[in-house]
């Protein structure tokens, strides 16, 4: 499985690197911007991410503009929202009005930091992520 952290703090994104590693090759982006083009040249090499765990607070581009721009990058390459990247939202904004915002523009989750390992797998389980892969087997 291969994953994209769009994390701009470093603590989370260390700590998302280390609870992925045994089951994600996990790439990260420390800005918006970086996120949407790591995602498009892994899109146009037909290397696509399986996962993406994305913040909202990011310098650059917000995790909404980033929602936004890849779904819009999907579908422009053909890939309709059920075999789009799965999208998990990593934030500390937990009012409604993100939450609502961030399902309408196609996220499939949302955890309110901090994020622990349980609530993270859970996630990832409930959108089938984890049924062929156990910790331990690598990416």
């Amino acid at each position: 499985m291969k994953c994209l952290i769009a994390e701009d703090d470093l603590a989370t994104r260390e700590l998302l690197q280390m609870l992925l590693s045994d089951v994600c090759e996990c790439h990260v982006a420390a800005n918006g911007r970086d996120a949407v083009s790591t995602f498009r040249t892994a899109l146009d090499r037909d290397e696509r991410f399986d996962l993406l765990c994305l913040d909202i607070m990011m310098p650059e581009m917000d995790g909404h503009q980033v929602l936004r721009a890849i779904r819009g990058l999907e579908e422009a390459a053909g890939i309709d929202a059920l075999a789009g990247v799965r999208v998990i939202m990593i934030t500390s904004m937990r009012d409604s009005q993100h939450v609502l915002d961030a399902f309408r523009e196609g996220c499939e989750a949302y955890i309110v930091k901090p994020v622990g390992r349980t609530a993270l797998f859970e996630e990832m389980d409930k959108l089938g992520l984890l049924a062929n892969t156990a910790p331990g087997q690598g990416a």
